[in-house]
């Protein structure tokens, strides 16, 4: 056999093989003759038997020397190691005891282990939708005296927020006091009647029950009635001043119990099948590090945004002290709980393009390349659905040192997609 060195010259080989009959081995012999030393003779190398099934020595230190028979590596002068076909077409190499240390290789065992994922999204805080109140009326007048005279003001339940004066509202008054009085006076069947349709249109018209027994106890009607909020919270829209005028249908408050919202998250299209109503929520804000509060996912919405690819998640908080403000944005973290599966830790996993491998330990230092399918990630473990079983031993670190030794050694394409591990 010929090759041109590097400088072009000719270099000249002579591969002698003998077969000992009876015995099974090989003797090899290499000759070689260089032509920058045209006086260099024939070196004859040792004779070493050839191991059914060996198909070459490499050293564990530098897997990419490779020999057709052992002896000593030309590199750092240590005893060269069988590799067999099998491992040289999976990839597989062995790394000795002295050599993982060096590169710092450690292993673990698959195992079935329960885990939870934790889901993080950004949120923005809003008010609750079920506890918003509108002050409507309806009749027209004009504002007599405003008593709520800011956005922002809390408000109880059934207090005074401003007086009106409505010619429609004073003659019902009037007409309902009129029917009393005739009630009183006659007790006919038909004097009650009209005097219950008085009153329903005073309910109509806005009064309320209390307001009512209050009308027919002073036996006068208001000029300025009295408008009161139908429930506790806080101001957050007016659209009234005093001495103006409102039309019948006009919302002129809205008041806000603030003492429980919703955040809401968006959430990314691949977590949303993991979101489940009443699942743990906990929500965190900047302006407020190291609080944190605790919720539940209450309501997914049904839609999802083609721009951001994510769906809205309502998660339902108590806000008692009001540190909670609509409109403030926020980190929300959903707690999954995926049960038990089958695990290994996520520094074992090596990602080559679509591929996803790790490195099977497979005793008297022999690793080999093993793909695998994966699933969800979650505390610093990985899902393994396909590739391995139960009580494997993978290698968890140093596995890129192996993966660049182990691309060296294998001429087979393993590593470029040729074919599955076997």
């Amino acid at each position: 056999m010929s090759s041109r060195d590097r400088s072009g010259g000719i270099l000249r080989w002579a591969l002698a093989v003998l077969l000992l009959a009876g015995t099974g081995a090989i003797v090899v012999w290499v000759l070689r003759a260089s032509p920058s030393h045209p006086e260099a003779k024939e070196d004859q190398l040792e004779h070493h038997p050839h191991e059914e099934g060996i198909a070459y020595y490499t050293c564990p230190m530098h897997p990419s020397v490779q020999k057709s028979s052992p002896g000593k590596c030309p590199i750092c002068g240590m005893d060269l190691t069988p590799v067999t076909e099998e491992d040289l077409s999976s990839g597989t190499i062995v790394v000795d005891e002295v050599r993982r240390q060096q590169i710092g290789v450690t292993t673990a065992a698959v195992e079935r282990r329960k885990i939870s994922r934790r889901i993080r999204a950004v949120g923005q805080v809003t008010v609750d939708e079920t506890r918003l109140a509108d002050v409507n009326l309806r009749m027209s007048g004009w504002v007599h005296r405003l008593d709520v005279e800011e956005t922002g003001q809390q408000v109880k339940k059934g207090q005074t927020l401003f007086t009106l004066y409505s010619p429609e509202l004073y003659a019902a008054q009037r007409e309902y006091l009129s029917a009393l009085k005739r009630t009183g006076e006659t007790g006919s069947s038909a004097i009650n009647e009209l005097a219950r349709a008085s009153e329903q249109r005073l309910r109509l018209l806005g009064l309320s029950g209390k307001q009512i027994r209050e009308l027919a106890r002073r036996g006068e009607a208001w000029e300025n009635v009295p408008v009161v909020s139908p429930s506790s919270g806080f101001v957050i829209d007016k659209d009234i001043v005093e001495g103006g005028r409102i039309e019948a249908g006009t919302r002129v408050y809205r008041i806000a119990d603030l003492s429980h919202l919703w955040v809401d998250a968006e959430v990314y299209e691949s977590d949303l099948a993991q979101v489940t109503l009443g699942q743990p929520a906990r929500v965190e804000l900047t302006y407020l590090p190291g609080r944190k509060f605790e919720g539940r996912v209450d309501y997914i919405y049904p839609t999802l945004s083609g721009t951001t690819r994510t769906a809205r998640v309502r998660v339902a908080l108590n806000n008692p002290d009001l540190a909670l403000k609509p409109d403030m944005y926020a980190n929300v973290d959903l707690e999954v709980d995926l049960g038990e599966r089958l695990v290994i830790e996520d520094s074992a996993v090596i990602y080559t393009g679509p591929r996803r491998l790790v490195f099977v330990d497979l005793g008297e230092g022999r690793l080999r390349p093993q793909e695998v399918e994966v699933g969800v990630q979650a505390g610093g473990y990985v899902e393994v659905t396909r590739g391995l079983q139960l009580g494997d031993v993978v290698v968890t670190s140093g596995n890129f040192l192996i993966a660049a030794e182990s691309r060296i050694r294998s001429a087979t394409g393993y590593w470029g997609g040729g074919h599955g591990a076997h």
